[in-house]
């Protein structure tokens, strides 16, 4: 009874130092669901790949990590005066500051980055507080400016970055290094060019270990069949069926993120009428699954149950045996796997 990805190991691995080569000085991220994989099994692909440093969501996942990754740990959310404790190697960990009072805050000797606060007004300290920032007790690591996916506005990612670290010298803080999320590799080398005496860090996740898509490949279990004539009621709800078929009852529920969904933002007329078509749908308890089964993507018969799906395959289609995998596409940063196989 298993959900599984599995995972071209050389193809994998090879994406990764292809990115390598094109983001020098890359940072690899692993955090949440760890993309899937799971986090401690990125941690160590982190080892493999050579990286002193590794940036990790929070500090729990830190101190969950420490000893699976030997070097550096970049712990990516603020911190925050009066957050709870973790127990945390504290000459390899840096925190990440976004506000003066936690700089204040933290031990003397701490490693820190300082977080700017870019076009994405999430958080991060504002050009006018550079000169007054409390650093002299701290190791200062480096500036991070995290930066849009998208800029309708046409603006220029280049010269975003690029003001923070004039405004940085400018205030006579250090640029030796600063951390970026979110810029095309031709966008860091104009940034290198334009700043030769800084080292441009690029942190990246999702690129980096789910950038090959055929690399990967999820699958599910077939653990029931179960003949259905059309009218014929089934499930919690006792609906009924629309016609004759099978009910396949297949691994993968919520507790593995099967059917959850988070919001999108969407683009175009295209895009929003087949949202609508979607809602539409599902007034009519009508949902398509993530399932496919010999190229047919096939409906929720009802809701995911906590550890299963039930899947309706209509009747002109042969039938699975018990033991035989669906394929399924999911969202890695939102799946739960019961294991990861490579092949």
């Amino acid at each position: 009874m298993t959900l599984t990805m599995y995972v071209d190991g050389d193809r994998w691995r090879a994406h990764q130092r292809g990115l390598l080569a094109e983001f020098p000085g890359l940072v690899p991220v692993a955090k949440g669901n760890g993309y899937g994989f799971g986090n401690r099994r990125l941690a160590e692909e982190a080892a493999r790949l050579g990286s002193p440093v590794l940036a990790v969501g929070t500090a729990d996942e830190a101190a969950a990590m420490a000893d699976a990754f030997p070097g550096d740990l970049l712990v990516l959310t603020p911190y925050r005066a009066g957050e709870p404790e973790a127990e945390l190697p504290a000459d390899r960990v840096i925190r990440t500051v976004a506000h003066t009072e936690a700089l204040a805050a933290l031990p003397a000797g701490a490693r820190v980055v300082i977080e700017c606060m870019t076009g994405m007004r999430r958080h991060g300290v504002r050009v006018g507080e550079l000169p007054e920032l409390p650093v002299g007790h701290l190791a200062l690591e480096g500036f991070a400016l995290h930066l849009p996916l998208d800029r309708p506005d046409g603006s220029d990612p280049v010269d975003e970055v690029a003001e923070w670290v004039r405004a940085i010298g400018a205030a006579g803080l250090p640029t030796d290094v600063v951390y970026l999320s979110h810029l095309a590799a031709k966008d860091v080398r104009r940034l290198a060019e334009r700043h030769p005496d800084t080292e441009f860090r690029s942190r990246i996740g999702t690129r980096l270990w789910l950038g090959d898509v055929g690399a990967m490949s999820s699958r599910a279990t077939v653990l029931d069949v179960t003949p259905i004539g059309r009218g014929e009621r089934y499930g919690y709800r006792q609906h009924k069926a629309p016609s004759g078929g099978h009910l396949l009852v297949v691994s993968g529920g919520t507790a593995h993120g099967v059917g959850l969904e988070a919001p999108k933002y969407v683009h175009g007329m295209l895009q929003r009428l087949k949202g609508l078509a979607r809602a539409c749908l599902a007034t009519l308890n009508r949902t398509l699954s993530p399932y496919s089964w010999q190229g047919k993507q096939l409906w929720f018969a009802e809701p995911p149950h906590m550890q299963v799906s039930i899947l309706f395959l209509p009747g002109e289609h042969k039938a699975p045996a018990v033991g035989d995998e669906l394929a399924l596409t999911v969202r890695h940063t939102t799946t739960h796997f019961d294991r990861v196989v490579e092949r």
